[in-house]
This record gives structure tokens, sequence and C-alpha cells, in this order.
């Protein structure tokens, strides 16, 4: 049985604000923080809707270190 994932309703409560707010992202930063919060507190991989904030800091690395 596959295991709950951990961010779960932090996911939820995004989806929610943006279909409240039609779709406007910067009315949810809050609930976003939220979501990133719970993401920076479990292993890398451990919650698939922390997918996409682990790939964008994977991208903010790369853009930062220097090229040969």
């Amino acid at each position: 049985m596959p295991q709950k994932d951990p961010c779960q309703k932090q996911a939820c409560e995004i989806q929610k604000c943006l279909q409240a707010n039609n779709y406007m992202e910067s009315k949810c930063q809050a609930v976003i923080q939220e979501l990133r919060k719970c993401c920076a507190r479990y292993p890398k991989g451990s919650s698939p809707v922390c997918s996409g904030f682990e790939k964008e800091e994977e991208e903010k690395l790369t853009l930062k270190s220097p090229s040969k």
C-alpha cells in the first residue's frame, strides 16, 4: 500500500486558494509558503507534491554554478 504524501494537505490548500482567487498566484503566497515549509521538512523524493519545488531548486543551483 503506498504511503500517504506528507505534504498532500498543503497542496490541496493551494488548489483551493487558487480556485477561490481566480488562479491569481499572488493571492496564495501564504499557502504556497506553507507547502515549501512542509517540503523542507522531508527528505528529497519523499513527497511527490514537492517534486516541482525540488526541480526548481535544482535549476537555481545549476544557474548559480560557474560554467566552464
